[in-house]
């Protein structure tokens, strides 16, 4: 299924795509989407029951939100791609390197992305995000974690690179600006994504395409990464994992580098999990 969620910001409604690219209405079968409706595998078969030609149209016009709401955390991979460690200098890390965004930082796939007050170095990074549908902990092998995994979704981690690596302590400065982790349009059900390493992912800003990789290049596969926080953190229905990006970001590139500016247009797309475009602005 392709979960997505329609309207104005704060008061979207839950929906699904058919076959046909129709959005389809389901908040007459479930509140909304979050870990609550992927956590109950009872829900979930209604919703895949359900004849979608029997469930009324939504105006295709609407606002498309985060497909995700509630999120409980967000857990992001840094350098999980050998081509982007490359790019930036660094040795491939020995184990995933981690790092927290605040599920505020969520906007829709096409809403706009603000550039902080006094930033230069606004950097762009399209990412594979795989969302939760069961607790976990402890995973003990692969399977078991890819078990716990509800679906995918297509996620921007716009970084600030002076906030983050110039202005001392961790990666978090320049990580939790406002607007900076648009996710979607949708989420797309496990089902749907039999193999997550082999999904090609590309971003474009200004109609130049920037980032032409696949997640085969990823250092460390999704169940590697679903599995190995699984023993640092308990995993929740409705948190989101990012889990990296690959070579093509601005900070990778020689001077002067092109980072964003307001006015910018990015658009960047996973394929089988949509497309997203943001225009940016000041803050």
């Amino acid at each position: 299924m392709k979960l997505l969620r329609v309207g104005p910001a704060g008061a979207e409604r839950p929906a699904l795509l058919d076959r046909d690219g129709v959005v389809r209405d389901l908040s007459g079968l479930v509140p909304d989407i979050d870990g609550a409706l992927l956590a109950d595998a009872g829900a979930l078969a209604r919703v895949a029951a359900a004849d979608p030609a029997a469930l009324p149209v939504l105006d295709s016009s609407l606002r498309v939100g985060p497909p995700l709401t509630g999120i409980g955390k967000i857990v992001c991979i840094g350098l999980n791609y050998h081509d982007h460690a490359a790019e930036t200098g660094a040795q491939p890390p020995a184990e995933p390197v981690v790092f927290m965004k605040a599920p505020d930082t969520v906007v829709g796939p096409d809403d706009t992305v603000l550039v902080p007050r006094g930033s230069t170095k606004t950097d762009w990074e399209v990412e594979l995000a795989v969302v939760i549908g069961r607790e976990l902990r402890y995973a003990a092998s692969h399977e078991e974690a890819l078990a716990a995994v509800a679906g995918y979704a297509v996620a921007h981690d716009v970084s600030e690179r002076e906030f983050q690596i110039e202005r001392g302590g961790q990666w978090d400065k320049g990580k939790n600006c406002e607007t900076f982790n648009p996710l979607g349009p949708w989420l797309v059900t496990a089902d749907e994504i039999p193999d997550p390493q082999a999904l090609p992912l590309r971003l474009w800003v200004n109609g130049t395409l920037r980032q032409d990789g696949s997640t085969r290049d990823q250092i460390f596969p999704v169940a590697e990464v679903v599995r190995y926080l699984s023993h640092f953190m308990t995993l929740y229905p409705g948190d989101v994992i990012n889990t990296g990006t690959p070579a093509g970001v601005a900070l990778g590139r020689p001077e002067p580098r092109p980072y964003l500016r307001p006015g910018d247009t990015v658009e960047l797309a996973i394929e089988g999990l949509g497309r997203q475009r943001q225009v940016l602005a000041s803050a």
